[in-house]
Order: C-alpha cells, then sequence, then structure tokens
C-alpha cells in the first residue's frame, strides 16, 4: 500500500516527505495507522550518525489504531487503539525475569533498519527503504510492527498523545520508579530537563522522594520541573560548579542521579555530587569511546554505582497500563510538555524543540 512518510535521505539533512509502498502485514505482523508520533531525540540521533544507511524511516513512538493483523496475532485485532514501543524477543532469560528493555537481541530487533530475515518492508520508487527502527517505524500515516510492539490503549486516553509513553515517559519515569527504584525520603539529582528528565520528575514525585534537583539551562522547562514537583532547580549557566552547587543543598550527597544529557563533562561532574553508596543512572547517549565516568577508589570507598539504564528497564506489557493508569488520575500530567504539530511540519517541530520554543513534540497524521 501506499503510504506518507518523513524520509532521512542523507545524514544530518531535513526529513523530505515521500510516498512510499508498505508491505502487506506477514503473518507476525501488525498494521497500524498512525495518528500520533513522538519526535525523540534518538530519532535524530540514529538520522545524523548514518548507522542505518538511508534512505529511512525513523520514528518509534507512535500511536494509532490497528488496521490489519498477520495470521499468527492473538493479542490485538483490527479496530483496536495501540501504543506502540520497543520490541523484544519474548523468550530469552531477559524477557522472561521482566526486563524486555534488556532483551538479550535488543538491537538486532530494533536497530537494524531491516526485518530478522534481511528483508526491508518500505520502497521508494522501486529503492528498498530502510525502516522496522524499534520494530515500527512510525514516521509514517501506517507503520507494521509486531506483538512484543503494541500495548492496548483504553478509550478513555487520547490516543494521539499516548505515543510517548512508548519510549521518553518511559524512560524517565521507568528510570526512577523501575531501575533506580528510588525510595520515599530519598534525594535524587536529574540532569537535563527534557522530555526524559521531567518524566523522571513525576516519576520521583510518585516514589516519594524528598529532594528532587534538576539542572536545566532553560528558563521554562525549569518552571515545568518546579510544578512537576522538583524541589530545587540549577541554572547550569549561572552556577559553573555542579557539584558544589548541589552539596549546598546536600552536603552529604545524593542519593540517586540521573543523566539525561549524554555531556562527558556533566556525567564527570555528577559523580562528584553522590554520597555514599549513591547511585547514577544514565540514559543520555554520548559520543563513541567516552569511558566511564568517576574514579574507581572513589567509586569503591563509598560503595557507589553507575548503571546504564534503557528504556526505563520497562516491560511494557505491565509498565504502560500503570502509565496510563497514573496518566489518568492526574499524577503523570505529561501532556503539560507537549505541544502538537501537523506531520507535514515534521522539520519546522524539530526546530522548535531544538530551540527550547517547546519540550516535548508529538505530530499529528494530517
Amino acid at each position: 500500500m501506499k503510504i506518507q512518510a518523513a524520509v532521512a535521505v542523507a545524514p544530518g539533512a531535513p526529513f523530505e516527505l515521500k510516498t512510499v509502498e508498505l508491505d502487506d502485514p506477514r503473518d507476525d505482523e501488525i498494521l497500524v495507522r498512525i495518528v500520533g508520533v513522538g519526535v525523540c531525540h534518538t530519532d535524530l540521533v540514529f538520522r545524523d550518525a548514518g548507522v542505518i544507511a538511508p534512505p529511512a524511516v525513523f520514528g518509534h513512538e507512535g500511536s494509532g489504531v490497528v488496521e490489519k493483523v498477520g495470521s499468527r496475532i492473538t493479542k490485538v485485532a483490527p479496530g483496536d487503539r495501540v501504543a506502540l514501543t520497543f520490541r523484544s524477543c519474548g523468550a530469552c532469560p531477559r524477557c522472561d525475569t521482566g526486563h524486555a528493555a534488556y532483551c538479550q537481541t535488543m538491537p538486532f530487533l530494533n536497530y537494524t533498519g531491516m526485518r530478522t530475515d534481511g528483508s526491508k518492508a518500505l520502497t521508494c520508487e522501486e529503492v528498498p527503504v530502510a525502516g522496522n527502527f524499534f520494530g515500527q517505524s512510525s514516521f509514517g500515516t501506517y507503520a507494521l510492527t509486531y506483538e512484543r510492539n503494541v500495548v492496548k490503549v483504553p478509550d478513555d486516553l487520547p490516543l494521539e498523545l499516548m505515543g510517548p509513553l512508548g519510549c521518553g515517559i518511559q524512560t524517565g519515569a521507568g528510570g526512577v520508579m523501575r531501575a533506580l527504584a528510588c525510595e520515599a525520603g530519598s534525594s535524587l539529582l536529574i540532569t537535563g530537563g527534557g522530555p526524559v528528565g521531567l518524566s523522571a520528575v513525576m516519576g520521583a514525585k510518585i516514589r516519594g522522594c524528598a529532594t528532587v534537583i534538576v539542572v536545566e539551562p532553560h528558563a521554562a522547562r525549569r518552571d515545568l520541573a518546579t510544578a512537576y514537583g522538583a524541589t530545587h532547580v540549577i541554572d547550569p549557566t549561572a552556577t559553573p560548579d555542579l557539584a558544589a552547587a548541589v552539596r549546598a543543598i546536600l552536603p552529604m550527597g545524593v542519593d540517586y542521579a540521573f543523566d539525561t544529557t549524554g555531556i562527558p563533562t556533566v556525567q564527570t561532574a555528577i559523580m562528584a555530587t553522590l554520597g555514599s553508596m549513591g547511585v547514577f543512572g544514565i540514559v543520555g547517549v554520548t559520543p563513541p569511546g567516552t569511558p566511564m565516568p568517576g574514579d574507581v577508589n572513589t567509586v569503591m570507598t563509598f560503595g557507589q554505582t553507575v548503571k546504564g539504564i534503557i528504556e526505563g528497564d520497562s516491560d511494557p506489557d505491565t509498565f504502560l497500563p500503570e502509565l496510563m493508569d497514573l496518566y489518568r488520575k492526574g499524577q503523570l500530567p505529561f501532556d503539560r510538555m507537549i505541544r502538537t504539530y501537523p506531520f507535514s511540519q515534521i522539520n519546522e517541530a524539530i526546530a522548535a524543540q531544538h530551540h527550547g520554543d517547546c519540550v516535548k513534540v508529538v505530530l499529528l497524521m494530517d
């Protein structure tokens, strides 16, 4: 079938809206009509790095309505409202213990730009187009996905806004609620007040953290962090010594830290903010070859931990419904940081997000 898609044509180049051909779903695939799709920093990282050779269709925070299902699909049926998330195998030891984000075949299933048999479901003017990004490639009016990627959305929730739960929201909230599992009364430092960082703030409030410090250069995002439950905000442009600023608030250091920036100098500074047995969770993507932050002897002496986190250690089938329920109850008001744009304005929306004019972009299909 012919669909409209935002195609990455070269590393760093703007997306181009093109008519592409999408295969019919195979027996293990689900065809979803996309209603809304979030723009995540990871989409741009992969586009700009050229790891998946162009032409390519990215997008991994889609939501929409099931149109067709393959013969092996039992989880959903045509007409179901769904949010899309990352793909996992469902059969390895990590998936078996509820850690789908660390599926042993995660890179193979999500980051290769093709199906597992090497085929590509998209073509443009008879040229194969890389897709299957996070098992969905939802920067298009339709997407093919899989049972492990889809979670049903209740009828009382705004379907067009549920896509970011599949990555950015679950990464931030899950990073605090699941991966770090911050205890009530604990302290947490969050560097970066973008969608992931602000989701972490909401997660911290849900967990009952006593002190939540957010480091963010944009004043509007600092204000939103405060509204979401941050007890302290720091402007890094006015406070060059992060460790000193944090220890002025908590002289013994923080129990937990959560970095969304991926900036090596920030990560190094965070290590100096950790208290005894402090845990540092990293979700920000750093330049290739970046060494682990911190001094080994200090880490050993104070029993500190540096922990990598993917997708908030989420098991989507259980965690996304939990997040939807928290949203329904008003405890996870992530919609307050969303600005919607028509899908045709994808490049303008990305520019606005980059400039700090908005926090989180969701593209709505025309």
